[in-house]
Parts: structure tokens; C-alpha cells; sequence
């Protein structure tokens, strides 16, 4: 009896260490580490068509967020950034003042852009397509962004450092930033489709 009670544990522990394993390999092994968003050396900006005839880019200068990434099991990817409306910047203080109104992104009554992802897909490389919500204006959406990740690499600040960047283009009207003007000649102001621009530099220092 007692031979067999002791065979049972053993054969139990067995099966513990199996599936202890299997999860640890799956997983990825470790949780994902965490980067701290470096807005010195990061940009997140757009591009929009202006009269039909030029681009005007832009970025937001204040933002704040966090990254979860393992290079070795991308499916524990997050990411989740907070941008203030208010500092949009355009080198124009006339048309910035104008987009933080009502007309555009009225950054008082909505103060923040934010950005929450959902899943992140490999392509080839160091190519993902990153998915997530998008909320501007109060209104959220889902996007993806075609996005490489580079590193991590060693800093010589300490920690390690990742790299992102990626483009992709939304249509401002779904997000009720509506306000336009026709031209006589056809077309508008300032067109529906907006480019955002995504260049980011993150920063992970072990505890």
C-alpha cells in the first residue's frame, strides 16, 4: 500500500513537471519586460493633405506610455500610450490653436489621444502588424499598423532599448474630427484621410 501511494506521487509529479514545462516553453518562458516610452527620442506625428495641392505634418510633443515585449513570443505583446491633445504642434501656433477647438480635437473637453493594442501578429523579421483601439474624441476605434520592432539592444545609459516604427492611415471622420471648407475649384481644405506617423524609442531598466 504504502509502495503505491509513493508510486502515485511520483507519477503525479511527473506530470506536474510535464505540464509546468510545456507551459514554460509556450509562454515564452519569461513574462514580456517592460519599456517605459522615451519621448526625447520618440515621435508621434501625422501627416494630413492641405488644399489639395500640399502635406502639412504634424506631431503631438507630450505623451506618456508602456510596452511589454518578448522578442521570443510576440502574443505577450501590449502596449497601452496616453497623448495630450493640447500639445499638438504643427509650427503654427495660429492653426494649432485652431485644432485644439471644437472643430478638430477639442483637447478640452477631450484631453487625451489613446492608444490601447490588442494583438500583435509576426510577418517576416522583425515585421508585425500590430492591432488596437484607437480613441479620439471619445469615440474608439480599431486599427492596425503595419509596425518593425528593433532590439533589444544593450544602452550604453543602462537597460536595454527597443525601437518602433510604422505608418498607417485613418479617416478622421470616424472619429468625429469633421470640420472642413470646399474650394471653388474643387475639393477641400484639408482632407478626411490622415497619415500617422509612429517613431518610438523605449526603455526597460532591470529592477
Amino acid at each position: 500500500m504504502l509502495g503505491q501511494r509513493k508510486e502515485g506521487l511520483t507519477s503525479h509529479g511527473i506530470f506536474l513537471s510535464v505540464v509546468l514545462s510545456l507551459n514554460f516553453w509556450t509562454t515564452g518562458g519569461f513574462a514580456a519586460d517592460t519599456y517605459q516610452i522615451d519621448p526625447i527620442h520618440s515621435s508621434l506625428g501625422f501627416a494630413v493633405q492641405h488644399l489639395m495641392v500640399s502635406t502639412v505634418k504634424g506631431e503631438f510633443t507630450e505623451y506618456a506610455g508602456t510596452i511589454e515585449f518578448d522578442q521570443k513570443n510576440p502574443s505577450a505583446f501590449t502596449a497601452s500610450v496616453r497623448i495630450q491633445s493640447a500639445s499638438i504642434d504643427t509650427r503654427n501656433k495660429q492653426r494649432d490653436g485652431h485644432l485644439k477647438t471644437g472643430d478638430f480635437f477639442d483637447a478640452e473637453k477631450f484631453p487625451e489621444i489613446v492608444f490601447k493594442s490588442k494583438k500583435l501578429e509576426p510577418i517576416e523579421g522583425n515585421e508585425y502588424m500590430l492591432t488596437g483601439d484607437l480613441t479620439i474624441r471619445g469615440i474608439t476605434k480599431e486599427i492596425s499598423i503595419p509596425l518593425s520592432i528593433a532590439g533589444p539592444v544593450n544602452s550604453p545609459m543602462g537597460g536595454q532599448v527597443i525601437g518602433l516604427s510604422g505608418e498607417t492611415t485613418i479617416n478622421r471622420q470616424d472619429f468625429g474630427v469633421s470640420w472642413n471648407k470646399a474650394l471653388d475649384s474643387g475639393g477641400y481644405v484639408v482632407s478626411d484621410e490622415v497619415k500617422i506617423l509612429v517613431n518610438i524609442e523605449a526603455s526597460h531598466k532591470p529592477s
